[in-house]
This record gives structure tokens, sequence and C-alpha cells, in this order.
């Protein structure tokens, strides 16, 4: 089978490579999954260029999420599981091999059923972001009646996150910095959007609260936002980041958070109890069946373009990379 991979960690012109590969073979409570489509996450090219700590294998297979259709299984798994589409997450995950391949195996709870309307491409969108955005939404429970405030409203976490929390009954908030990312979010259910590159946006949530603020923020740069957050939170209001790019060190004003009550917390799938993940799949699926959900635009590759998608996803791409083995 026809794969991509990387020997040593760098630029993704410098150690990305393709070529013939053999195809894996499930074990006991594994899949094989003939891949359709490989969703590229920025973590994807984060850990191919060496950000994300050094390689436990001599060779790598990445990507994390994709979506395709079960071609086989092994000990232990429902033989009519064979024949399914299927969209995948945490498929690297202290493993060798990701979706960045023709096939690929894994345990087959990480294997979730993908109804017939939704496309192998929406299904490879899935993963690491809509899981994190649920997380980040409906950590400290649901949110029907509460304000919502999601920054960065387009991007793959923010735009699920708008959708989680207003298909869940929240007032939703969201931040962008242009007029096409407004009407991403907006699509998405945001009831209101700040452009936070010519609006205050503390000022811009006072106005739209009443002075009353929000309860909970999906934060996309904690350290950059964190003065912001703290003043537009509600007594108690609790602010979950996924990311901190910009400022990965922050200064923390503990007391001012302390002396409200407010919370902080930091979220990566990985780290997501198997609680947590089995309600988020559980959601994500009844979404998924009810056809409500928008996914990201899909930007796709062919697997001899994977270096050409890795360098989308560093420039910061509206959308999703996406690498199709459909065609």
């Amino acid at each position: 089978m026809q794969a991509a991979w990387y020997s040593a960690l760098g630029a993704a012109s410098d150690v990305l490579e393709v070529g013939e590969v053999r195809t894996p073979e499930p074990g006991p409570g594994e899949v094989l999954v003939l891949v359709m489509a490989s969703g590229v996450n920025p973590i994807d090219v984060k850990r191919r260029a060496g950000g994300r700590g050094g390689m436990s294998t001599s060779r790598v297979t990445p990507h994390f999420d994709g979506a395709g259709v079960v071609e086989a299984v092994g000990d232990g798994v429902e033989p009519g599981r064979v024949g399914e589409r299927v969209w995948l997450y945490e498929a690297q995950w202290q493993r060798q091999q990701g979706t960045a391949a023709e096939a690929v195996v894994l345990p087959a709870r990480l294997a979730v059923p993908l109804p017939e309307a939704a496309s192998f491409e929406e299904g490879a969108c899935l993963g690491i972001p809509a899981l994190t955005a649920h997380r980040c939404v409906f950590g400290d429970g649901q949110v029907e009646g509460k304000t919502v405030l999601v920054t960065g409203g387009a991007g793959c976490v923010g735009n699920y996150a708008v959708q989680f929390a207003a298909l869940s009954g929240a007032r939703v908030i969201a931040t962008v910095s242009s007029e096409e990312k407004g009407a991403l979010a907006t699509r998405a259910g945001a009831d209101a959007v700040i452009n936070y590159r010519s609006e205050s946006v503390p000022g811009a949530v006072s106005e739209l609260t009443e002075g009353e603020g929000v309860d909970r923020i999906v934060e996309v740069e904690f350290g950059g936002n964190l003065a912001d957050s703290v003043e537009i939170l509600k007594p108690r209001g609790v602010v979950a980041a996924y990311a901190s790019q910009g400022h990965p060190e922050p200064s923390i004003p503990f007391y001012t958070m302390m002396y409200r009550n407010l919370v902080a917390r930091f979220e990566i799938v990985f780290g997501m109890s198997e609680d947590a993940k089995l309600q988020a799949l559980d959601d994500l699926c009844g979404w998924l069946e009810q056809g409500c959900l928008h996914h990201p635009t899909v930007q796709a590759f062919a697997l001899d373009d994977v270096v050409q998608a890795h360098l989308a996803v560093e420039e910061g791409i509206l959308g999703k990379a996406v690498i199709n083995f459909a065609d």
C-alpha cells in the first residue's frame, strides 16, 4: 500500500516521504480500515517539525484523524463491522502508524460509525477538533441558558464549539478577525460576532451582556487573551483553553482570579477521560445522524502532495486540509 512517513523531525519538504509499505493486519480487538480521507491537524505538523518532543519510533506515518471503510477485523471484534463506514480519531496516538496511508490498523473503539449522509472528507474533519470542542464546551456541565464566548469562532475547533453550544441552548458570542470568518461563525449559530481587530472584546461583551459578562469561554489563545478573559467572565466563570501558541508561558493574576472564583482548565483530547470521550462520541453521532453539523471547508490534497498539505496547515489555512484517497 502507499503511505507517507518521516524518519526524522524537521521541515515538511525535508522529511516527509511517500512510498510503498506493507499493509498491516489487525490484531485482537483491532480493525483494518481502508482510508478514504486523512485529516491534517496543527498537532500533526507540530509533531513532525519537532515542536512536541522527539520521535519514539524510527519511522512515523502521521495524522491522528481520518475516515474510511472497515476492511477486516481482529479476534474479539464483531465480524459484522466489515464494510462499515467509519470516522477515526487518535489513530497515531502512542502508535507508529496514523491515517496518512491507504490503510490503517487501530483499536476498534477508535473507529466510529459514520452515517451515509456524511462524506468521508467530513468524517476526517471530526477527530481532534470536534472532541476538543466538545470537552471545552461541556467540561463543566451543560450550557443551556448560559452565555458562552468562543474565541476564534471560525477555526476548526472554535466553529464546532459554536455549533455545540448553540445546539445545546446557549447564547453564543464568537470572536473573529475578518468579515469572512464572521460569516462562518454566524452560520455555525453564533448569536453575536466580535471582530477583535477592530473592536474591544471586553467592551463589546459588556454591551452585549448588559455588563453581566459570560459564563464560559472556549479559548484558542489563553495567554494572549487572559486579561480580557478575567475582565469578561462572571464570578465562578470558566475559561477552557486548548491552545496558547502566542503566549505559551503566561503570567496568571492569581488573586484576581481567586477572589472571583474563576476557573481555568486546559484541555487536550488525549487526556480526556473515557467517560468524557464516550459522551462526546454519543453527542457527535446524534448530531451527524440528524445532519445538523456544518464542517470546515475542505482543501483536498493527493497523498503525493502531503508536503503541500502540511504547509497549508502551517500557513493557517481557513478550513481543513485533507488527504483524499477516494479518487
